[in-house]
């Protein structure tokens, strides 16, 4: 069928509008990559989110666990729980660049903001060691509570808090001179925490009550005991610090937490078995996923609204969000696959995307746990 001049120049019209519409919307940058690690089969998925196709597998230690990339350096640690080593990963040449001894049963790997020590908590020697991220070994190792599970730094180096679950307590630890500064008895199980950007507080989970403590890290005292719903698991907070959203892995709820004012100001439905909170870098949106009915809930953070419901695979876990943020990627730990959620945030922010929806089911390995996200620096 023959095109008249006006019906061309309206395709034309369309197809500018169309490319102009598209050049609004956010872009990944090059050479931006996923690490996954498997726990199942010892190995880290190395997701290239340009083409999302997997650009490499990396064998690490027994069991990885935690990841965590570098704030300021091209590389990516990788905890391996039962070897009880943390693997180096170069993220330019996406390969294994070094392994460094820690101590019995790590999870987690906690690193500053200029990226030149990381902290890592020894579940099985009751320790917490700290690490030379510039010479890639151990400096030295402090003796906390009973297994404890995490530790977390703050942004500047000075403080560490840690969460000691086989004895009901938080251990402080001077982050510069690795000297203990107190140890505080908070609720039963402590498991998860998170430090406000200003340092100035912690909270910290304790699944094995239906609480969340509050620590004010300059007076080194706790300053309330909140009580949220059954089983809390997961922080998630505000990247702005204003809010901690809890996620009530029996009670099947999400209670959001004012940490300035330490009050409960809310719970809310969130699916069966939350496991996992994540909130968007403008804080707005806020993503959880329910292991047991295999779906991302996305909500409102502001009005606590569910925005939709997204299935993805098996008993979903960890969450991540792609650099600026048009993909959030989540780990589904029993079928072995990372589902990726299209959100299709846009520059201009005038014109309301599509709501997130799943784009692909990604193979990786056996029992996928964390997700880190690094945009390498340099080419290869």
């Amino acid at each position: 069928m023959a095109v008249t001049g006006r019906q061309f120049a309206g395709l034309a019209l369309a197809a500018m509008a169309l490319l102009s519409g598209c050049s609004k919307r956010n872009v990944e940058p090059a050479r931006s990559f996923a690490y996954i690690t498997n726990s199942g089969s010892n190995r880290v998925s190395v997701l290239d989110l340009n083409t999302l196709k997997i650009a490499a597998s990396l064998a690490t230690g027994n069991n990885p666990t935690g990841v965590t990339a570098s704030p300021t350096k091209d590389e990516v640690y990788v905890v391996n729980t039962d070897s009880g080593t943390i693997s180096v990963i170069d993220v330019v040449h996406n390969q294994i660049a070094g392994s460094i001894p820690v101590g019995r049963t790590p999870y987690t790997i906690s690193v500053t903001g200029d990226g030149r020590r990381g902290w890592v908590a020894n579940a099985g020697s009751n320790t917490v060691t700290a690490i030379d991220l510039d010479s890639h070994s151990p400096v030295g190792h402090v003796s906390v509570g009973r297994q404890p599970g995490l530790a977390r730094v703050s942004a500047d180096g000075k403080i560490v808090v840690v969460a000691n679950r086989g004895d009901d307590s938080v251990t402080l630890i001077d982050g510069l001179t690795m000297k203990v500064r107190n140890t505080l008895h908070v609720c039963a199980t402590p498991d998860s925490l998170v430090i406000l950007p200003d340092a100035t507080k912690a909270l910290v989970g304790c699944s094995g009550s239906q609480q969340v403590a509050s620590i004010n890290l300059k007076n080194a005292l706790v300053e309330a005991l909140l009580t949220v719903g059954g089983t809390p698991v997961d922080l998630g907070m505000k990247p702005d610090g204003g809010e901690v959203f809890v996620s009530n892995y029996e009670a099947q709820t999400i209670s959001a937490v004012s940490p300035y004012t330490d009050e409960v100001s809310e719970s809310f439905l969130a699916g069966d078995h939350p496991v996992r909170a994540l909130v968007s870098g403008d804080n707005s949106t806020l993503y959880v996923s329910n292991f047991a009915s295999n779906n991302v809930a996305v909500f409102d953070a502001i009005t606590r609204k569910l925005i939709i419901t997204v299935q993805v695979g098996s008993q979903p876990d960890a969450l991540a969000l792609s650099p600026v943020e048009n993909m959030l990627l989540v780990a589904d730990t029993g079928s072995g696959d990372v589902a990726v959620l299209r959100l299709d945030k846009r520059r201009d922010k005038k014109v309301q995307g599509p709501p997130p929806r799943l784009f692909m089911m990604i193979p990786t390995g056996a029992k996928p746990s964390q997700i880190a996200v690094k945009t390498a620096s340099k080419a290869s």
